[in-house]
């Protein structure tokens, strides 16, 4: 796997949690506008500029990115953005509570993204990517990075270790509690072995990031064909991201709710269930174990617990898969969760509440608390080639954007 150092650009150390921001695709527009409130550095103004925008404004219009652009000019003709003097990789640490994990920030080959070096499992979206695509070209800059990760037992465990608190660039704890450590790495032997180290990796997963992978490697091979004097040394060639040892890694389950019970009253909505998985009383509110989901109904909680699924692929035996292919689709009628509008997804780090308030609220009639999907699968499921589900992990912290750009 081909990485590389960058000199890219970075917040002043004393504005670095003014600039840090959460990523463009974990918020919706009152959220990212909410978050952004009071902070006139935030690169949420960058990667969200609609923000600042008539409301009604078409988010994937030329306005926006025209205005994403200027914002971003302000950040560094303003100096808020200063430019590293070297090349330079870095270590990111984030805590949540007691979850640490720490991963390495470098530049990552398109090429290997088009190879499958990098390996997806998810499919993305037209207009998300397109949009993304549109931002990036208008830029020329990766504004946020994308979420890898690396089997257990590289020698990337030894990488992440090697720093000391007293030695950081940037330590700050976010308004959500998250604390962001940063180190720099600029030593050019030590860069050479990390190098030297990622070439006897052979792959990495995309945990999160999809979209903005895929946008950014489009950005690389629509360059590449546009440069008649293409060397394969240009910055487009590369995109930022931070890739992380598994093992570190937390994910949290994604959530489902639904409008309504597709014309079944509870009681016959409830009797169709029992014919598809074990229905019970439940005392708890998530699942304990995998193959089992929790249902929050007409005030009440439910134990569902699927069975016969042993012998079935990595896709199918997934816990959303379970959901969509015995629950969802045939008695709910939510055929593609992709596009139907009579369901949406609740990250697991707003919590069992979030589902019982949306229900109580009249809005939606059904909640599924889910058990999380594991690291492991995602690997299986990748490197089999195959696709997961909408909507299958959340992963938690999120990476900020606007700690770390690379330019191009």
């Amino acid at each position: 796997m081909k990485i590389r150092t960058f000199n890219g650009l970075r917040p002043r150390v004393s504005e670095a949690k003014d600039i840090a921001s959460l990523p463009y695709d974990v918020v919706n527009f009152e959220q990212a506008k909410a978050e952004a409130e009071g902070k006139p550095l935030s690169f949420m103004r960058v990667v969200r500029s609609e923000i600042e925008l008539p409301e009604g404004t078409d988010p994937y219009s030329s306005k926006v990115y025209d205005h994403a652009a200027e914002n971003f000019s302000k950040l560094v003709e303003g100096g808020h953005l200063v430019r590293e003097g070297e090349p330079c990789m870095y270590l990111y640490r984030q805590r949540m509570g007691e979850h640490s994990q720490t991963g390495l920030v470098a530049v990552f080959s398109a090429e290997d993204y088009d190879s499958d070096v990098i390996k997806k499992h998810e499919k993305t979206r037209k207009a998300k990517e397109d949009d993304r695509y549109n931002l990036t070209r208008r830029l020329r800059v990766n504004t946020g990075p994308v979420f890898l990760t690396v089997k257990d037992g590289t020698a990337l465990d030894e990488i992440v270790d090697n720093k000391k608190d007293s030695d950081a660039l940037f330590d700050f704890t976010a308004d959500d509690g998250i604390r962001h450590t940063v180190w720099k790495i600029s030593d050019a032997e030590v860069l050479k072995r990390i190098v030297e180290t990622f070439d006897k990796i052979p792959c990495a997963y995309v945990a999160d990031g999809h979209h903005r992978s895929a946008s950014n490697a489009r950005c690389a091979r629509d360059l590449k064909r546009e440069n008649p004097n293409h060397t394969g040394d240009e910055d487009y060639n590369w995109f930022l991201s931070v890739v992380f040892p598994a093992g570190q890694l937390k994910i949290l389950p994604y959530n489902r709710v639904v409008r309504d019970l597709n014309g079944l009253e509870e009681q016959e909505f409830v009797g169709r269930l029992s014919k598809v998985c074990r229905v019970s009383p439940a005392s708890d509110k998530e699942p304990a174990s995998p193959k089992s989901a929790r249902m929050y109904l007409g005030g009440k909680w439910y134990a569902l617990d699927f069975e016969n699924w042993s012998g079935l692929d990595p896709v199918a035996s997934l816990d959303v898969s379970l959901l969509q292919e015995r629950v969802l689709s045939p008695i709910l009628g939510i055929g593609d969760p992709r596009t139907d509008e009579r369901i949406d997804f609740v990250g697991g780090i707003r919590g069992t509440a979030e589902l019982e308030r949306l229900v109580d609220s009249g809005e939606f009639k059904v909640a599924f608390s889910m058990y999380p999907t594991t690291v492991a699968e995602l690997m299986d499921i990748a490197d089999a080639g195959s696709i997961m589900p909408p909507k299958s992990t959340w992963f938690e912290p999120k990476l900020r954007s606007g700690l770390f750009v690379h330019t191009f």
